[in-house]
């Protein structure tokens, strides 16, 4: 992949130059093509690609919550988790006593009888459980407080430019990067790296939505996101980006 990315016309990032341009700047060193850096979030939504069924019944529910205090959660299209995990984030959800939006894909569960273990009454009135969602929607949405995510850039990604911080889980490839720099760098999530525990992810929606520590994180996403904003506008370092690209492909 190393070899073919460096005999290319140049690359496309994902990203935008105020995120990470350090790291970017190293990768250039190192790949001497002409990289260009466009946030795909701003230009198009990942639902007009989507190949599962969105389930748009949650707005009525989400809009009669109060602004930010829903928990968003969600880990991919592909991650899966043991029964045992499942009822983990169950529990955690219900110790956090925050409202929450689930999405709980078919085969997320490596179990057929889920159903059966999840606590008595789940998810009640304080949640709701939905098997996909128009996510940048949700993430739009003004009740949204915090996204819970598997830290798969993409999502990330949309996080950011919708300026929701995010509880970050991680379970192959770059997710645990991923997770790690948006905690530890950018400073706009909480990585649970522990695994799974109840007690640890109540903790960590309490710590974004309720503690004061997590005001200062709110912030820096609402900080970011603009950020993102201003480098799509004219002159941006992402609006000048899609214009180099479009020169250099007509170039070519």
């Amino acid at each position: 992949m190393v070899k073919e990315t460096k005999a290319s016309s140049g690359i496309i990032w994902n990203s935008f130059k105020e995120l990470e341009e350090t790291e970017l700047k190293r990768v250039s060193d190192d790949f001497l093509v002409p990289h260009f850096l466009i946030p795909f979030p701003k230009y198009f939504t990942a639902s007009s690609s989507s190949l599962l069924e969105q389930d748009r019944t949650i707005f009525p529910w989400l809009d009669q919550q109060l602004p930010k205090s829903v928990v968003y959660v969600s880990f991919g299209s592909l991650s899966q988790v043991e029964e045992k995990e499942f009822l983990e984030i169950a529990h955690g959800l219900v110790y956090s006593k925050q409202p929450f939006l689930w999405v709980v894909r078919h085969g997320f569960v490596k179990s057929s009888t889920w159903h059966e273990s999840l606590p008595e009454g789940f998810p009640g009135e304080r949640g709701r459980v939905v098997e996909w969602a128009p996510q940048q929607d949700v993430l739009a949405n003004e009740a949204t407080g915090v996204f819970w995510i598997h830290s798969g850039w993409n999502s990330t990604l949309e996080s950011i430019c919708e300026g929701v911080p995010m509880i970050c889980s991680s379970f192959w490839g770059d997710q645990p990067l991923d997770a790690r720099y948006m905690s530890e760098v950018s400073r706009v999530g909480v990585y649970l790296e522990n695994g799974l525990q109840r007690e640890e992810i109540a903790s960590a929606i309490r710590r974004l939505m309720v503690d004061e520590e997590g005001k200062e994180i709110r912030e820096r996403a609402r900080v970011l996101k603009r950020k993102a904003d201003v480098s799509v506008t004219k002159g941006g370092s992402s609006n000048e980006s899609v214009k180099t690209l479009i020169d250099y492909i007509s170039s070519l």
